[in-house]
């Protein structure tokens, strides 16, 4: 395995990162204080975007992405990690990959208009009954001739709000299991403005401002069957085939933060005098700067190697798994470090650590818990014992 970046590689790392310091920082106080990011100014960041090449990087060429391979775009998803998450995710939106499931058809009217900035796509699996367990879900698809009826409720759904439309998973059925009856799951694409279909506002949330969640209400919902995604009945397996970079997409963007928190605490530490002598020569600091660094240059390894095997065809979910929980448990540690290295200071707004140790919290909630995740990985362990 070679760690050097190509010549490519080190160029969309420099573009990215230019992009974000020059396009999204500025605002990054406008948002955190108002909790809102304006519709105007998602347009004029995302048409710089869209520009820049930097829009929809994430899909393949042939579709009209940026084509790049998951080592790279994970990168590329580092750099704009640095930034308020509604900015980078919201005006540099990177559709969801699992829209390349779609049938050529459904590629005309969801895809497409996504990758072009048209339309913006959101992804509705979580209920108030159904986290981690998505086979425990209730909302519920019945097929009724040749269309689909659904019913039920969908919540902590991201920039629903924006969407122009949903892919929803929803319970059409049981089947038989080794433990017993287990739900059946379908995916749907639901636009909004559908009869029975209602976005209605979600929680106010101490993470990621600006970046909103919705709940999605279902009632005698009617859809045809053309709006199926994938096979009926195999909502896991698209799920399974198309979202499972998305743990190392998050544990990038965690590397991102992470660093720009480092950054500020070693231009403090080197900068602030106490005693008649900088910070960081106390050894109470200095040696908080070395265990940050170590616990960044570990995750950051842990997450490249596993976007590496992706690349191989060899990645498994306990790579993934592992590259999670140590990227977002290490950037809890880095941003709360940062803030003590700062004192006071460090919980100001006036930085942009407050906010990182606040949207670090979420990391280890979504797309899979920490707990969860070790679950994988001692699954994994144990299972050549048949335990």
């Amino acid at each position: 395995m070679d760690f050097g970046l190509s010549e490519e590689q080190k160029l969309i790392v420099e573009t990215t990162r230019a992009f974000v310091e020059n396009e999204l920082y500025p605002h990054e106080r406008e948002v955190e204080r108002t909790g809102v990011l304006r519709r105007d100014l998602i347009e004029e960041i995302k048409a710089k975007a869209i520009e820049a090449g930097l829009y929809a990087a994430n899909m393949p060429a042939d579709v009209g992405g940026a084509g790049l391979d998951t080592v790279t775009w994970l990168l590329y998803e580092k750099e704009l990690g640095r930034a308020n998450y509604a900015l980078h995710w919201t005006c540099v939106a990177r559709p969801s990959n699992i829209l390349l499931a779609g049938t050529p058809e459904q590629r005309e009217k969801y895809l497409f208009p996504c990758i072009r900035g048209e339309k913006w796509d959101c992804l509705a699996m979580t209920e108030p009954g159904a986290g981690s367990d998505l086979r425990g879900m209730k909302a519920t698809a019945v097929q009724d001739g040749d269309d689909w009826v659904l019913n039920g409720t969908k919540h902590f759904i991201s920039h629903a709000d924006l969407a122009d439309f949903a892919i929803v998973f929803m319970a059409s059925g049981e089947e038989e299991s080794a433990r017993g009856k287990r739900k059946k799951i379908t995916a749907f694409f639901v636009d909004k403005g559908t009869k029975g279909f209602t976005v209605r506002d979600g929680y106010r949330n101490v993470s990621h401002r600006g970046y909103t969640n919705a709940i999605l209400e279902f009632d005698d919902c009617r859809l045809p069957g053309a709006q199926v995604l994938g096979e009926v009945h195999k909502g896991f397996d698209v799920a399974n085939s198309w979202l499972g970079a998305t743990r190392l997409q998050v544990g990038a963007t965690c590397l991102g933060r992470a660093e720009r928190a480092l950054g500020h605490a070693v231009e403090y530490a080197a900068q602030r005098q106490q005693f008649g002598q900088q910070i960081g020569k106390f050894q109470g600091v200095s040696f908080k700067l070395a265990d940050m660094a170590t616990e960044l240059k570990a995750s950051d390894l842990m997450v490249f190697e596993a976007g590496w095997k992706y690349d191989q065809g060899t990645v498994t979910d306990q790579d993934m798994a592992m590259a999670k929980l140590k990227a977002t448990e290490m950037l809890a540690f880095v941003a709360d470090e940062a803030i003590q290295i700062h004192g006071g200071m460090g919980l100001m707004d006036d930085l942009p650590l407050e906010r990182i140790w606040r949207d670090a919290r979420v990391e280890r909630i979504w797309e899979g818990t920490s707990e969860i995740q070790r679950h994988i990985i001692s699954r994994a362990l144990l299972r050549p014992f048949g335990a």
